[in-house]
């Protein structure tokens, strides 16, 4: 074979290395068929606490029902009913929302617990707004501010005076309130006794194993006029802090829509008219 024929076949060779190395460093073509990857979509932000009681058509309310006029059952056409000033605000808010109100039932320190829990909606109660409170849940503007009172037995009314005639003596509060806070700190010298329900509180009063209960003055008053054998006690124990509507964290919608609606009924009057008609419909058998 010539020189000059080995030398075509040489180069001949060549090219098909280089073209072979060319083809394998091109970069491989995206089939048609393959759709372009897309972010994956975020989930919905969602509507608030407002939007979810809208949307199921009701707002559960949790109190304590043994506390009138507040909040208290009530044979109403044979039928028992839980009813009384706070029912009657919760009753004007969920109006206002467009709502069914659904009242829970339960005891009074188990409150903030069912609140936390989202297993109601609202409190109210006739709770005080403390700062203790207020580290696990929110509050309304305050609706109403009451005196703070004493009942004791009638038999009483010219032993028990001052908070030094009951020293080492029991005198009850309702647990975990602000009536229970009232009674540390001014009468330090007697007895605590703390009762889950004011009904309770009145029974063992009567029944003289307690001689003082210091309750809301709404409510006392109607306990004594209610009992011939209770009285309400000349004793000043000032004001307690103003009751405010519990809601859970993170429900600022709720309480933006609400706190407008607790003015309005406090400006026109209603606030004080659902009071006094809470407290007569209390004091009836």
């Amino acid at each position: 074979m010539s020189k000059k024929v080995l030398l075509i076949l040489l180069a001949v060779s060549m090219l098909f290395v280089f073209g072979a190395c060319s083809q394998s460093e091109k970069p491989a073509e995206t089939p048609a068929e393959a759709p372009a990857e897309t972010p994956a979509e975020e989930p919905a932000e969602e509507g608030g606490k407002l939007a979810e009681i809208k949307d199921k058509g009701k707002i559960v309310l949790a109190t304590a029902a043994d506390y009138p006029p507040y909040e208290f059952h009530k044979l109403i056409d044979g039928k028992d009913e839980i009813v009384g000033f706070d029912i009657e605000i919760a009753k004007a808010i969920a109006d206002e929302l467009g709502v069914e109100l659904e009242i829970v039932d339960m005891k009074f320190e188990g409150l903030i617990a069912a609140l936390v829990t989202d297993d109601v909606d609202m409190v109210i109660a006739g709770m005080e707004a403390t700062e203790e409170r207020a580290e696990t849940v929110d509050f309304s503007i305050p609706y109403y501010q009451a005196n703070q009172r004493m009942v004791i037995r009638a038999e009483n009314q010219d032993e028990y005076i001052e908070p030094k005639d009951l020293a080492g003596k029991p005198v009850g509060a309702q647990k975990a309130t602000t009536q229970e806070r009232f009674v540390f700190e001014q009468y330090p010298d007697s007895e605590f006794v703390g009762l889950s329900k004011i009904t309770d509180l009145v029974l063992e009063l009567q029944n003289k194993k307690i001689d003082a209960v210091v309750l809301a003055e709404p409510v006392a008053k109607s306990y004594v006029e209610q009992n011939a054998d209770l009285y309400l006690a000349e004793i000043d124990l000032g004001k307690e802090d103003p009751a405010s509507i519990a809601f859970n964290k993170g429900n600022e919608d709720l309480i933006e829509e609400i706190n407008p609606i607790l003015e309005k009924l406090i400006n026109d009057g209603t606030v004080d008219r659902l009071m006094s008609e809470a407290t007569v419909l209390a004091d009836q058998e």
